[in-house]
């Protein structure tokens, strides 16, 4: 008679550790396990969590945090009789500095701008008493708070890290609405409900409303898919995890014989999809991809409205504008002039980088994930119309993570989602101090114009002023072509009839904490 939902999550899952929460399957299952200060709503609005109110002080370089004090840590053996203790601003201290030494840490990275100078004490996270936790800052950074939803920093208790040590990542210990039962590596994870969490529902319903969650691990999506329809999993998500040709009709709704067995939802997605081009030198030696007119060339060669109509079954929106994708403010097609499909200018181009009809071009090789395979084809051929010849490599997910991380290829399909809502998260990709493997600038790109528009946005606080500066950014990017933009993207699930409650939010973050399911 429990009430469990059941989802898969085919690129499996490496960790349980908050602060490497870097990929969404690790996002979502930490969004059951832990909180943070702060969270966001489905409209994408910064609320209390384990911080009830806040305030900002001292030109915006201190944020003063007033805790809840009904908050426990989920009962586990790394506390005295196994019970879960009440969180204190000093575990928020703890967290905050753990951060700043977990290697490769994008976390860490994210925290810039924390201010250990003598001001401090060298001390930038501080509990003043029990519920008063509070965080300085070097200059102002107007999308802190922003960036205080995401999982990194969640509040994590040290007898965990203490009692655990290197083995953290497999026994979470937080304070979310589900806690950890069972996690057999590659083959289920199970979570079950939390009965002491703190929060609850409008009429006063102590949430989840769930017994528990059960993820599986099935890498092959069409046993994924007939799993579904099965009865056996609760949810599909994401247009990748579906056969979209037979769910969707070319208008991207759903065929009439699904609909008795699961309802679809859809959304905007602040995501974009895209082809990053190592454009460092130093690395990616005598490459035409060096040659801008070349890359340009490899845009216009796109037809972006047949690649989202064709292969994605009309979910998503090419992407005519810049890398920043519909959703955010700065978005207008107007101001950021994009790459429509262009032959004549792919003549031009490839002329002007030296290899005219695409004379003496050497081999390029494109490296995806099998996910993309169909688009990766489409690619080719659109490519191959003007002589410019790609291979295919398809890679494992988590070599290719590790190989894009070490700048090891040339040419690769990835995406970007909004981790935080600020475009700054999408330009943060294409600034110089950010190189992989300690940032996320995959693409090596180096732009002096750029990183001095990118630093003024980020003192900016007055809203006009900043979508200027980052529609001025977005035009740098269209012109140097270090990435192809593909199309922006749209959340997809097909959800069971029995299944009610599943929120839906422009960052694809999955919530269970209102899920109801029927039994």
């Amino acid at each position: 008679d429990k009430k469990i939902f059941y989802y898969n999550e085919k690129d499996g899952i490496s960790s349980l550790d908050p602060a490497e929460s870097n990929v969404l399957p690790h996002i979502w299952v930490c969004n059951q396990l832990y909180n943070g200060l702060v969270q966001l709503d489905d409209s994408l609005n910064v609320l209390p969590c384990i911080a009830k109110s806040w305030e900002i002080e001292e030109d915006g370089t201190k944020y003063i945090f007033h805790l809840r004090n009904d908050v426990f840590f989920h009962d586990d053996p790394c506390f005295p009789n196994g019970k879960g203790r009440k969180v204190t601003a000093y575990d928020f201290e703890f967290s905050f500095n753990r951060l700043l030494v977990t290697p490769n840490s994008t976390a860490a990275s994210l925290l810039a701008y924390i201010d250990k100078s003598e001001r401090t004490n060298y001390r930038p996270f501080q509990s003043i008493n029990d519920s008063t936790f509070v965080i300085y800052l070097k200059q102002p950074y107007s999308v802190f708070l922003n960036i205080l939803t995401m999982k990194y920093f969640s509040v994590i208790p040290y007898e965990a890290i203490d009692y655990y040590k290197k083995t953290f990542r497999t026994h979470a210990v937080g304070t979310g609405p589900f806690m950890l039962k069972h996690w057999e590596e590659g083959n289920k994870l199970i979570l079950i409900k939390n009965p002491n969490y703190f929060e609850t529902d409008e009429a006063g319903n102590r949430l989840p409303y769930l017994d528990a969650v059960s993820i599986s691990f099935i890498r092959d999506k069409e046993t994924a898919f007939i799993e579904f329809l099965n009865g056996k999993l609760d949810m599909l998500s994401g247009a990748d995890a579906m056969n979209i040709n037979e769910v969707l009709d070319k208008s991207g709704m759903l065929n009439k014989t699904y609909a008795s067995r699961c309802y679809l939802q859809k959304a905007g997605y602040l995501k974009t999809d895209y082809i990053g081009i190592l454009v460092d030198e130093k690395v990616n030696k005598n490459s035409p991809l060096l040659k801008k007119a070349f890359r340009k060339a490899l845009n216009y060669a796109i037809d972006k409205e047949r690649l989202v109509k064709y292969f994605r079954n009309g979910v998503g929106m090419p992407a005519v504008g810049g890398f920043i994708p519909k959703g955010f403010k700065s978005f207008d097609t107007n101001q950021v002039k994009g790459y429509h499909y262009n032959p004549d200018k792919v003549r031009e181009l490839l002329n002007e980088a030296g290899y005219p009809n695409g004379k003496g071009l050497p081999e390029i090789t494109l490296h995806i994930t099998e996910d993309y395979k169909e688009q990766a084809s489409f690619l080719q051929s659109q490519w191959k119309e003007f002589n410019i010849p790609v291979k295919i490599a398809i890679e494992q997910p988590s070599v290719f993570r590790q190989a894009t991380l070490l700048f090891q290829y040339e040419m690769f399909k990835k995406n970007w989602l909004a981790d935080y809502i600020d475009e700054e998260n999408f330009f943060a990709l294409f600034y110089s101090k950010n190189f992989a493997p300690i940032g996320f600038n995959y693409t090596h790109f180096k732009n002096i114009d750029f990183d001095l528009l990118y630093e003024k946005a980020l003192r900016t606080t007055d809203e006009r002023e900043k979508i200027k500066l980052y529609q001025e950014m977005d035009r740098i990017l269209i012109d140097e072509s270090p990435v192809i933009p593909l199309y922006y993207d749209e959340v997809v699930r097909l959800v069971s009839h029995k299944v009610t409650g599943l929120r839906m939010n422009p960052i694809n973050v999955l919530t269970l904490k209102h899920v109801r399911k029927k039994i």
